[in-house]
């Protein structure tokens, strides 16, 4: 797996980078220490994973996902930082970000790399528990999900997406085959003009 890896710590990164080469299924393409190399790089090395701190001097990680997703809306940008806050969190699923973990789950960040280079979002389990609570601070109004044409049956699969099933566990508790669970899914994306099954969560807590 090629990864870029951007942190305003140059030792941080140089320690990601060796303890990440050393387990011999990742290549550190690139290092960068703020958001604007962070475009810079994605550009040319075109990775298979962004890993990126959000906090750094003059552009952030959030602005620079903006813009590399911007431009190439199939990045996997995983977000690693210090910081669980609640403000960034949202901003980073509202991107379309694949995932946010902290520093301190270190152990994770191999599998979470894997995951997210193969198209998975994946989230620490610190933010997983607080999902509802933190989008739920949303002040926008309740969203008529009929008007946009979702069927119960689509709510129902939105619903299960949301608390983080698969689609083989959302084929299982509503008698569907996985086929049809990915044909829904498509349709409930392009309804709602969402990206990934990472928006569709926010879209759910923040408006259903």
């Amino acid at each position: 797996m090629n990864l870029v890896i951007v942190d305003d710590d140059p030792f941080v990164s140089q320690s990601l980078k060796t303890i990440l080469e050393a387990s011999g299924e990742i290549r550190v393409l690139g290092m960068g220490k703020d958001g604007a190399e962070a475009v810079a790089l994605y550009g040319q090395c075109q990775p298979n994973v962004l890993l990126m701190d959000i906090r750094m001097d003059g552009m952030s990680g959030l602005e620079a996902a903006r813009k590399i997703l911007g431009t190439y809306p199939e990045a996997k940008i995983l977000f690693l930082t210090t910081f669980l806050d609640d403000a960034y969190i949202v901003q980073a699923l509202r991107l379309g970000a694949k995932g946010y973990i902290l520093k301190q789950d270190f152990e994770c960040l191999l599998p979470a790399l894997k995951a997210v280079a193969q198209g998975q979002s994946v989230f620490g389990s610190e933010i997983i528990t607080r999902l509802p609570d933190f989008l739920a601070k949303d002040s926008h109004p309740k969203y008529g999900y009929h008007a946009k044409g979702i069927t119960d049956k689509e709510l129902d699969i939105i619903e299960l997406v949301a608390e983080g099933c698969s689609n083989r566990e959302i084929a299982g508790q509503l008698f569907l085959s996985e086929g049809t669970v990915r044909n829904y899914l498509s349709s409930i994306l392009e309804k709602l003009e969402l990206r990934d099954r990472t928006q569709l969560a926010v879209f759910y807590y923040q408006n259903l």
